[in-house]
Protein backbone atom coordinates (compact mmCIF):
# COMPACT_ATOMS: atom_id res chain seq x y z
CA UNK A 1 0.00 0.00 0.00
CA UNK A 2 1.00 3.63 -0.23
CA UNK A 3 3.90 4.09 2.19
CA UNK A 4 4.26 7.85 1.66
CA UNK A 5 2.98 8.50 5.18
CA UNK A 6 5.65 6.24 6.64
CA UNK A 7 8.48 8.42 5.36
CA UNK A 8 7.84 11.91 6.68
CA UNK A 9 10.56 13.76 8.59
CA UNK A 10 11.41 13.11 12.21
CA UNK A 11 14.61 15.04 12.62
CA UNK A 12 13.23 18.00 14.58
CA UNK A 13 12.91 15.90 17.73
CA UNK A 14 15.86 13.55 17.25
CA UNK A 15 18.24 15.18 19.71
CA UNK A 16 15.57 15.36 22.42
CA UNK A 17 14.65 11.74 21.81
CA UNK A 18 18.22 10.57 22.20
CA UNK A 19 18.38 12.27 25.61
CA UNK A 20 14.99 10.95 26.71
CA UNK A 21 15.94 7.42 25.81
CA UNK A 22 19.29 7.36 27.51
CA UNK A 23 17.93 5.32 30.40
CA UNK A 24 15.61 2.99 28.56
CA UNK A 25 17.34 1.78 25.39
CA UNK A 26 17.97 -1.95 25.26
CA UNK A 27 21.49 -3.04 26.09
CA UNK A 28 23.49 -4.68 23.33
CA UNK A 29 26.10 -6.02 25.73
CA UNK A 30 24.38 -9.26 26.62
CA UNK A 31 24.31 -11.96 23.98
CA UNK A 32 23.41 -14.81 26.34
CA UNK A 33 21.40 -17.53 24.67
CA UNK A 34 18.63 -17.22 27.27
CA UNK A 35 18.36 -13.42 27.37
CA UNK A 36 17.38 -11.25 30.32
CA UNK A 37 13.59 -11.30 30.09
CA UNK A 38 11.46 -12.14 33.13
CA UNK A 39 9.09 -15.10 33.27
CA UNK A 40 5.39 -14.28 33.07
CA UNK A 41 3.17 -16.43 35.32
CA UNK A 42 -0.55 -17.07 35.06
CA UNK A 43 -1.07 -14.92 38.16
CA UNK A 44 0.49 -11.87 36.53
CA UNK A 45 -2.01 -9.44 35.02
CA UNK A 46 -0.22 -7.30 32.47
CA UNK A 47 -1.51 -4.59 30.13
CA UNK A 48 0.53 -3.67 27.07
CA UNK A 49 0.01 -1.31 24.13
CA UNK A 50 0.41 -2.39 20.52
CA UNK A 51 0.72 0.39 17.95
CA UNK A 52 0.14 -0.54 14.32
CA UNK A 53 -0.22 1.52 11.19
CA UNK A 54 -2.43 -1.27 9.80
CA UNK A 55 -4.96 -0.21 12.43
CA UNK A 56 -5.02 3.24 10.81
CA UNK A 57 -6.40 1.74 7.60
CA UNK A 58 -10.11 0.96 7.69
CA UNK A 59 -11.52 -2.27 6.30
CA UNK A 60 -9.60 -5.49 5.86
CA UNK A 61 -6.36 -4.15 7.36
CA UNK A 62 -7.71 -2.97 10.72
CA UNK A 63 -10.36 -5.71 10.89
CA UNK A 64 -7.80 -8.48 10.39
CA UNK A 65 -5.34 -7.16 12.97
CA UNK A 66 -8.10 -6.49 15.51
CA UNK A 67 -9.33 -10.06 15.13
CA UNK A 68 -5.85 -11.45 15.77
CA UNK A 69 -5.46 -9.30 18.87
CA UNK A 70 -8.83 -10.45 20.22
CA UNK A 71 -7.81 -14.07 19.63
CA UNK A 72 -4.52 -13.46 21.43
CA UNK A 73 -6.25 -12.11 24.52
CA UNK A 74 -8.63 -15.08 24.53
CA UNK A 75 -5.60 -17.38 24.51
CA UNK A 76 -3.72 -15.25 27.07
CA UNK A 77 -6.30 -14.13 29.67
CA UNK A 78 -3.57 -12.60 31.85
CA UNK A 79 -2.49 -10.18 29.10
CA UNK A 80 -4.58 -7.20 27.99
CA UNK A 81 -3.58 -5.57 24.72
CA UNK A 82 -4.53 -1.98 24.03
CA UNK A 83 -4.50 -1.67 20.25
CA UNK A 84 -3.87 1.79 18.89
CA UNK A 85 -3.38 3.17 15.38
CA UNK A 86 -0.41 5.41 14.76
CA UNK A 87 -1.35 8.96 15.67
CA UNK A 88 1.41 10.54 13.60
CA UNK A 89 2.23 10.53 9.89
CA UNK A 90 4.76 7.77 10.60
CA UNK A 91 4.87 5.13 13.30
CA UNK A 92 8.39 6.14 14.29
CA UNK A 93 7.21 9.73 14.65
CA UNK A 94 4.29 8.61 16.78
CA UNK A 95 6.54 6.49 19.00
CA UNK A 96 8.97 9.37 19.30
CA UNK A 97 6.25 11.74 20.48
CA UNK A 98 5.11 9.24 23.11
CA UNK A 99 8.66 8.72 24.37
CA UNK A 100 9.08 12.45 24.82
CA UNK A 101 5.76 12.55 26.67
CA UNK A 102 7.03 9.96 29.13
CA UNK A 103 6.20 6.60 27.60
CA UNK A 104 6.12 4.48 24.47
CA UNK A 105 4.02 1.61 23.15
CA UNK A 106 5.28 -1.76 24.30
CA UNK A 107 5.20 -3.11 20.74
CA UNK A 108 5.17 -1.04 17.56
CA UNK A 109 4.94 -1.88 13.88
CA UNK A 110 7.70 0.04 12.11
CA UNK A 111 8.65 0.14 8.45
CA UNK A 112 12.08 -1.09 7.40
CA UNK A 113 13.33 2.34 6.38
CA UNK A 114 12.99 3.25 10.09
CA UNK A 115 15.30 0.43 11.28
CA UNK A 116 18.50 2.43 11.68
CA UNK A 117 16.63 5.20 13.52
CA UNK A 118 14.76 2.69 15.72
CA UNK A 119 17.91 0.86 16.77
CA UNK A 120 20.22 3.83 17.25
CA UNK A 121 17.95 6.66 18.42
CA UNK A 122 14.37 5.65 19.11
CA UNK A 123 15.10 3.02 21.76
CA UNK A 124 13.92 -0.26 20.25
CA UNK A 125 15.00 -3.10 22.51
CA UNK A 126 17.80 -5.40 21.42
CA UNK A 127 15.88 -8.67 21.23
CA UNK A 128 19.05 -10.73 21.12
CA UNK A 129 19.83 -9.41 24.61
CA UNK A 130 16.27 -9.37 25.95
CA UNK A 131 14.76 -12.65 24.77
CA UNK A 132 17.99 -14.47 23.90
CA UNK A 133 19.24 -16.23 20.81
CA UNK A 134 17.53 -19.51 21.73
CA UNK A 135 14.12 -17.84 21.74
CA UNK A 136 14.88 -16.08 18.46
CA UNK A 137 15.92 -19.37 16.87
CA UNK A 138 12.66 -20.92 18.04
CA UNK A 139 10.68 -17.96 16.67
CA UNK A 140 12.30 -18.12 13.25
CA UNK A 141 12.19 -21.91 13.12
CA UNK A 142 9.46 -24.39 13.95
CA UNK A 143 7.27 -26.41 11.62
CA UNK A 144 7.06 -23.53 9.14
CA UNK A 145 10.32 -21.57 9.44
CA UNK A 146 10.90 -18.06 8.15
CA UNK A 147 12.37 -17.73 4.68
CA UNK A 148 16.14 -17.28 5.04
CA UNK A 149 16.00 -13.88 3.31
CA UNK A 150 13.30 -12.64 5.67
CA UNK A 151 14.57 -13.56 9.10
CA UNK A 152 17.44 -11.06 9.25
CA UNK A 153 15.65 -8.05 7.75
CA UNK A 154 15.36 -6.34 11.16
CA UNK A 155 18.88 -7.19 12.33
CA UNK A 156 21.18 -4.32 13.18
CA UNK A 157 24.90 -4.39 13.96
CA UNK A 158 24.86 -8.13 14.61
CA UNK A 159 21.75 -8.18 16.81
CA UNK A 160 18.03 -8.56 16.20
CA UNK A 161 16.01 -5.42 16.89
CA UNK A 162 12.71 -6.56 15.44
CA UNK A 163 10.79 -9.51 14.07
CA UNK A 164 9.89 -9.14 10.38
CA UNK A 165 6.12 -8.98 10.32
CA UNK A 166 4.23 -8.20 7.12
CA UNK A 167 5.63 -7.21 3.78
CA UNK A 168 5.22 -7.59 0.08
CA UNK A 169 7.19 -7.25 -3.11
CA UNK A 170 6.29 -5.02 -6.07
CA UNK A 171 4.20 -6.87 -8.64
CA UNK A 172 3.34 -6.10 -12.27
CA UNK A 173 -0.46 -6.10 -12.30
CA UNK A 174 -2.31 -6.25 -15.62
CA UNK A 175 -5.84 -5.70 -16.86
CA UNK A 176 -6.29 -8.44 -19.44
CA UNK A 177 -9.38 -6.85 -20.98
CA UNK A 178 -7.47 -3.74 -22.06
CA UNK A 179 -4.88 -5.98 -23.72
CA UNK A 180 -7.61 -7.78 -25.64
CA UNK A 181 -9.29 -4.55 -26.67
CA UNK A 182 -5.97 -3.42 -28.18
CA UNK A 183 -5.65 -6.64 -30.16
CA UNK A 184 -3.08 -8.25 -27.82
CA UNK A 185 -3.20 -11.70 -26.24
CA UNK A 186 -2.54 -11.06 -22.53
CA UNK A 187 -1.33 -14.64 -22.04
CA UNK A 188 1.42 -14.43 -24.66
CA UNK A 189 2.26 -10.73 -24.50
CA UNK A 190 5.94 -10.22 -23.66
CA UNK A 191 6.31 -8.27 -20.42
CA UNK A 192 9.67 -9.71 -19.41
CA UNK A 193 11.68 -6.49 -19.88
CA UNK A 194 10.92 -2.80 -19.48
CA UNK A 195 11.52 -2.30 -23.21
CA UNK A 196 8.89 -4.95 -23.87
CA UNK A 197 6.50 -3.26 -21.42
CA UNK A 198 6.93 0.02 -23.27
CA UNK A 199 6.22 -1.67 -26.60
CA UNK A 200 3.03 -3.26 -25.27
CA UNK A 201 2.08 0.01 -23.61
CA UNK A 202 2.46 1.90 -26.86
CA UNK A 203 0.05 -0.48 -28.58
CA UNK A 204 -2.55 -0.14 -25.82
CA UNK A 205 -2.11 3.62 -25.58
CA UNK A 206 -2.66 3.93 -29.32
CA UNK A 207 -5.95 2.05 -28.91
CA UNK A 208 -7.21 3.92 -25.83
CA UNK A 209 -5.69 7.35 -26.28
CA UNK A 210 -4.55 7.34 -22.65
CA UNK A 211 -1.30 6.38 -20.85
CA UNK A 212 -1.50 2.63 -20.29
CA UNK A 213 1.26 2.07 -17.71
CA UNK A 214 1.63 3.35 -14.15
CA UNK A 215 4.59 2.64 -11.85
CA UNK A 216 4.24 3.73 -8.23
CA UNK A 217 7.99 3.28 -7.71
CA UNK A 218 8.58 6.47 -9.70
CA UNK A 219 6.65 8.86 -7.46
CA UNK A 220 6.71 10.04 -3.85
CA UNK A 221 5.98 7.12 -1.56
CA UNK A 222 7.55 4.56 -3.88
CA UNK A 223 11.21 4.67 -2.83
CA UNK A 224 11.01 1.19 -1.28
CA UNK A 225 10.06 -0.16 -4.70
CA UNK A 226 12.43 2.12 -6.62
CA UNK A 227 15.33 0.67 -4.66
CA UNK A 228 14.55 -2.67 -6.31
CA UNK A 229 14.46 -1.06 -9.75
CA UNK A 230 17.86 0.52 -9.11
CA UNK A 231 19.29 -2.85 -8.03
CA UNK A 232 17.76 -4.51 -11.08
CA UNK A 233 19.43 -1.84 -13.23
CA UNK A 234 22.82 -2.45 -11.61
CA UNK A 235 22.73 0.50 -9.19
CA UNK A 236 22.56 0.99 -5.43
CA UNK A 237 21.18 3.81 -3.31
CA UNK A 238 23.79 3.37 -0.57
CA UNK A 239 27.26 1.82 -0.50
CA UNK A 240 27.76 -1.49 1.26
CA UNK A 241 29.66 0.21 4.08
CA UNK A 242 26.73 2.65 4.50
CA UNK A 243 28.87 5.76 4.09
CA UNK A 244 28.18 6.90 0.53
CA UNK A 245 24.98 7.78 -1.34
CA UNK A 246 25.13 6.10 -4.75
CA UNK A 247 21.91 7.01 -6.55
CA UNK A 248 23.83 9.52 -8.67
CA UNK A 249 25.70 6.74 -10.48
CA UNK A 250 25.49 6.14 -14.23
CA UNK A 251 23.48 2.96 -13.63
CA UNK A 252 20.97 4.86 -11.45
CA UNK A 253 20.64 7.61 -14.06
CA UNK A 254 20.07 4.99 -16.79
CA UNK A 255 17.36 3.37 -14.65
CA UNK A 256 15.51 6.66 -14.24
CA UNK A 257 15.95 7.47 -17.93
CA UNK A 258 14.14 4.24 -18.84
CA UNK A 259 10.96 5.63 -17.32
CA UNK A 260 11.59 9.11 -18.71
CA UNK A 261 11.63 7.53 -22.18
CA UNK A 262 8.39 5.73 -21.38
CA UNK A 263 6.77 8.99 -20.28
CA UNK A 264 8.04 10.86 -23.33
CA UNK A 265 6.46 8.13 -25.49
CA UNK A 266 3.08 8.90 -23.90
CA UNK A 267 2.89 5.51 -22.19
CA UNK A 268 3.65 6.27 -18.53
CA UNK A 269 0.98 8.01 -16.42
CA UNK A 270 1.95 11.08 -14.41
CA UNK A 271 -0.17 10.64 -11.27
CA UNK A 272 0.42 10.39 -7.54
CA UNK A 273 0.51 6.88 -6.12
CA UNK A 274 -3.06 6.97 -4.80
CA UNK A 275 -4.43 8.09 -8.17
CA UNK A 276 -2.44 5.33 -9.89
CA UNK A 277 -3.86 2.72 -7.55
CA UNK A 278 -7.41 3.97 -7.91
CA UNK A 279 -7.23 4.21 -11.71
CA UNK A 280 -6.01 0.63 -12.00
CA UNK A 281 -8.62 -0.66 -9.55
CA UNK A 282 -11.28 1.08 -11.67
CA UNK A 283 -10.09 -0.68 -14.81
CA UNK A 284 -8.62 2.41 -16.47
CA UNK A 285 -4.95 1.33 -16.66
CA UNK A 286 -3.60 -1.76 -18.41
CA UNK A 287 -0.27 -2.26 -16.58
CA UNK A 288 0.39 -1.18 -13.01
CA UNK A 289 3.34 -1.74 -10.66
CA UNK A 290 2.44 -1.70 -6.98
CA UNK A 291 2.69 -3.71 -3.79
CA UNK A 292 1.24 -7.20 -3.75
CA UNK A 293 -0.59 -6.20 -0.56
CA UNK A 294 -3.22 -4.61 -2.78
CA UNK A 295 -4.24 -7.95 -4.21
CA UNK A 296 -7.58 -8.07 -2.38
CA UNK A 297 -8.43 -4.52 -3.43
CA UNK A 298 -7.61 -5.23 -7.07
CA UNK A 299 -9.59 -8.46 -7.03
CA UNK A 300 -12.56 -6.49 -5.72
CA UNK A 301 -12.10 -3.84 -8.40
CA UNK A 302 -11.93 -6.45 -11.16
CA UNK A 303 -15.05 -8.21 -9.90
CA UNK A 304 -17.09 -5.01 -9.61
CA UNK A 305 -15.83 -3.68 -12.96
CA UNK A 306 -16.15 -7.01 -14.75
CA UNK A 307 -12.57 -7.17 -16.01
CA UNK A 308 -9.87 -9.83 -15.63
CA UNK A 309 -6.90 -9.31 -13.31
CA UNK A 310 -3.51 -11.00 -13.65
CA UNK A 311 -0.06 -10.56 -12.09
CA UNK A 312 3.53 -11.02 -13.24
CA UNK A 313 6.95 -10.67 -11.68
CA UNK A 314 8.85 -7.42 -12.22
CA UNK A 315 10.36 -6.90 -15.68
CA UNK A 316 14.12 -6.81 -16.11
CA UNK A 317 16.42 -4.22 -17.60
CA UNK A 318 17.61 -6.12 -20.67
CA UNK A 319 19.36 -9.30 -19.49
CA UNK A 320 20.16 -8.15 -15.95
CA UNK A 321 18.63 -10.15 -13.07
CA UNK A 322 15.55 -8.75 -11.36
CA UNK A 323 16.25 -7.84 -7.71
CA UNK A 324 13.04 -6.89 -5.88
CA UNK A 325 13.04 -5.09 -2.56
CA UNK A 326 10.39 -5.49 0.10
CA UNK A 327 7.97 -3.02 1.53
CA UNK A 328 6.40 -3.63 4.90
CA UNK A 329 7.34 -3.77 8.52
CA UNK A 330 8.82 -5.37 11.60
CA UNK A 331 7.60 -5.57 15.18
CA UNK A 332 9.84 -3.76 17.65
CA UNK A 333 9.70 -3.96 21.43
CA UNK A 334 9.93 -0.76 23.45
CA UNK A 335 9.02 -2.15 26.89
CA UNK A 336 11.61 -1.68 29.63
CA UNK A 337 9.53 -3.29 32.40
CA UNK A 338 10.46 -7.00 32.64
CA UNK A 339 6.87 -8.25 32.92
CA UNK A 340 5.72 -6.08 30.04
CA UNK A 341 8.64 -7.32 27.99
CA UNK A 342 7.50 -10.91 28.59
CA UNK A 343 3.94 -10.03 27.58
CA UNK A 344 5.18 -8.09 24.55
CA UNK A 345 7.24 -11.07 23.41
CA UNK A 346 4.18 -13.31 23.67
CA UNK A 347 2.26 -10.88 21.45
CA UNK A 348 5.08 -10.62 18.90
CA UNK A 349 5.26 -14.41 18.64
CA UNK A 350 1.49 -14.60 18.20
CA UNK A 351 1.35 -11.94 15.49
CA UNK A 352 4.08 -13.74 13.51
CA UNK A 353 2.83 -17.29 14.09
CA UNK A 354 1.66 -19.64 11.31
CA UNK A 355 -1.93 -18.95 12.40
CA UNK A 356 -1.43 -15.19 12.09
CA UNK A 357 0.22 -15.50 8.68
CA UNK A 358 -2.58 -17.72 7.45
CA UNK A 359 -5.08 -15.05 8.49
CA UNK A 360 -3.06 -12.06 7.24
CA UNK A 361 -2.18 -13.62 3.89
CA UNK A 362 -5.68 -14.81 3.04
CA UNK A 363 -7.46 -11.69 4.27
CA UNK A 364 -5.06 -8.91 3.25
CA UNK A 365 -2.69 -10.47 0.71
CA UNK A 366 0.64 -9.85 2.45
CA UNK A 367 3.42 -12.30 1.72
CA UNK A 368 3.64 -15.17 4.25
CA UNK A 369 7.21 -14.94 5.54
CA UNK A 370 6.88 -18.57 6.61
CA UNK A 371 6.76 -19.47 2.94
CA UNK A 372 6.73 -23.24 3.46
CA UNK A 373 3.11 -22.78 4.54
CA UNK A 374 2.34 -22.48 0.82
CA UNK A 375 3.88 -25.82 -0.09
CA UNK A 376 1.87 -29.00 -0.49
CA UNK A 377 0.54 -30.07 2.89
CA UNK A 378 0.87 -26.58 4.35
CA UNK A 379 -2.10 -24.52 5.57
CA UNK A 380 -1.79 -22.04 2.67
CA UNK A 381 -1.27 -24.58 -0.12
CA UNK A 382 -4.89 -24.77 -1.23
CA UNK A 383 -5.26 -21.00 -0.93
CA UNK A 384 -2.31 -20.44 -3.27
CA UNK A 385 -3.68 -23.03 -5.69
CA UNK A 386 -6.99 -21.19 -5.72
CA UNK A 387 -5.33 -17.75 -5.87
CA UNK A 388 -2.46 -17.95 -8.38
CA UNK A 389 -2.07 -14.17 -8.28
CA UNK A 390 0.14 -14.64 -5.21
CA UNK A 391 2.65 -16.74 -7.18
CA UNK A 392 4.79 -13.83 -8.53
CA UNK A 393 5.14 -12.49 -4.99
CA UNK A 394 6.36 -15.85 -3.73
CA UNK A 395 8.74 -16.28 -6.65
CA UNK A 396 10.37 -12.93 -5.99
CA UNK A 397 11.08 -13.79 -2.36
CA UNK A 398 14.03 -15.94 -3.43
CA UNK A 399 15.78 -12.95 -5.04
CA UNK A 400 14.76 -10.43 -2.37
CA UNK A 401 17.14 -7.74 -1.15
CA UNK A 402 16.21 -5.64 1.90
CA UNK A 403 14.74 -2.16 1.79
CA UNK A 404 17.72 -0.01 2.77
CA UNK A 405 17.38 2.35 5.72
CA UNK A 406 19.64 5.40 5.46
CA UNK A 407 21.95 6.19 8.39
CA UNK A 408 21.26 9.06 10.75
CA UNK A 409 18.20 10.97 11.86
CA UNK A 410 17.59 12.57 8.45
CA UNK A 411 16.73 9.30 6.70
CA UNK A 412 13.26 10.55 5.71
CA UNK A 413 14.73 13.69 4.18
CA UNK A 414 17.01 11.55 2.02
CA UNK A 415 13.94 9.73 0.71
CA UNK A 416 12.30 13.07 -0.07
CA UNK A 417 15.36 14.37 -1.93
CA UNK A 418 15.52 11.18 -4.00
CA UNK A 419 11.79 11.07 -4.77
CA UNK A 420 11.82 14.69 -5.92
CA UNK A 421 14.78 14.09 -8.23
CA UNK A 422 13.14 11.02 -9.74
CA UNK A 423 9.84 12.81 -10.37
CA UNK A 424 11.59 15.86 -11.82
CA UNK A 425 13.66 13.68 -14.13
CA UNK A 426 10.82 11.52 -15.38
CA UNK A 427 7.83 13.82 -15.48
CA UNK A 428 8.96 17.45 -15.39
CA UNK A 429 11.75 17.77 -17.94
CA UNK A 430 14.80 17.86 -15.68
CA UNK A 431 18.00 16.37 -17.04
CA UNK A 432 18.25 12.93 -15.44
CA UNK A 433 22.01 12.96 -15.00
CA UNK A 434 22.35 16.37 -13.38
CA UNK A 435 19.18 15.95 -11.32
CA UNK A 436 20.19 12.59 -9.85
CA UNK A 437 23.79 13.61 -9.24
CA UNK A 438 22.71 16.81 -7.50
CA UNK A 439 20.26 14.83 -5.34
CA UNK A 440 23.00 12.38 -4.38
CA UNK A 441 25.30 15.23 -3.36
CA UNK A 442 22.61 16.82 -1.19
CA UNK A 443 21.68 13.46 0.36
CA UNK A 444 25.32 12.79 1.16
CA UNK A 445 25.36 15.89 3.31
CA UNK A 446 22.33 14.62 5.21
CA UNK A 447 23.97 11.34 6.27
CA UNK A 448 27.33 12.77 7.30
Amino acid sequence: MNNRSRRMGLVALAALTATALAGCAGSAASTASTGSMATLTDDDQVTITFESYNLSNAGIWSDTITTLIDEFMAEHPNITVKAQPSSSVSTAGSVQQQVLAGGAPDVAQLTFNELDFAATTLGAQNLTAVVGQDALDDEFGGEYPYHERARTLADWDGSTYGIPYVFSTPVLWINEDLFTQAGLDPESADLSTWDAVQAVGETITAATGEPSVSVTCTVTGGNWCMQGLFLSGGAQVLSDDRTTIEFGSDAAVDTVQTFRDMFDAGVLANQDSTSMYEAFAQGKTAIHVNTSALQAAFIGGAESGDWTLDARTLPSFDDQPVVPTNSGSFLAMFSSDPKKQAAAWELIQWMTSPHAYETISTEIGYLPLRNTMTQEGGPLYEWVEANPLVTPNLEQLDALEPWVSYPGDSYAQVDTVLATAIEDSIFYGADSESSMQDAAERAQGLIE
